[in-house]
């Protein structure tokens, strides 16, 4: 899996990964972070997700990375902005008022390229990601965010009966990308109605990450 087949998904249109409504778990325990009313808040590997509307909506400002330039256009159409694009190095930047998403590889975008962010709500990076990537994304983030705390969202389910993406992560491995750097906590667990994609049974765990 490689770049190629996300944006043949964006182009194609092949987006039945895309949430038609604010994901519940971000609307139930993103007060969890604790993080003060304007604070800017990182969503990694974003697409056009209706979650970044919602935390607009509450006063957080939003800044994200997408390798689909297709999504990012989509994403501020459905926004009703009109973004001021830039280069920024080997990366795009697309800016609103309250919304800064650069466009590229996340690995290319650097901490003083992205700026100071107060937290990570990451509900589609770490599960999209082969497992030969994970533990890389998790240590670039970490470094990138200077450790913000994170709200994470991961699917488990049996890999046997399906595969990826989006990938099942168990709690072993939340533990192993980041207990060096964060305090885990898991804060709920609940079924996927009607299975995931419909072919097999699945939870999304949430958890909290905080640094130690």
């Amino acid at each position: 899996m490689d770049r190629s087949f996300w944006l043949q998904r964006w182009q194609s249109n092949d987006i039945g990964f895309h949430g038609r409504e604010v994901h519940p778990l971000l609307v139930a325990h993103f007060n969890k972070l604790d993080v003060a009313e304007g604070s800017r808040v990182f969503l990694p590997l974003c697409g056009k997700t209706l979650d970044i509307s919602w935390l607009l909506s509450q006063g957080y400002p939003v800044v994200g990375v997408e390798l689909s330039e297709t999504a990012i256009e989509q994403l501020f159409v459905e926004l009703g902005v009109s973004p001021e694009v830039s280069a920024v190095g080997p990366l795009k930047l697309y800016r609103g008022n309250d919304i800064d998403i650069f466009a590229g590889d996340i690995f290319e975008l650097t901490a003083d390229v992205l700026g100071s962010v107060e937290a990570i709500y990451d509900r589609a990076a770490l599960v999209a990601l082969p497992g030969d990537v994970r533990a890389r994304y998790a240590a670039h983030l970490t470094q990138i965010t200077g450790r913000a705390p994170q709200l994470l969202i991961c699917f488990e389910y049996d890999q046997n009966a399906m595969p990826g993406p989006p990938f099942s992560i168990g709690d072993e491995e939340v533990h192993r990308h980041y207990r060096d750097s964060y305090d885990l906590r898991s804060v709920a667990r609940t079924e996927v109605l009607g299975g995931l994609k419909g072919r097999c049974e699945a939870r999304e765990n949430v958890w909290l990450l905080r640094p130690e």
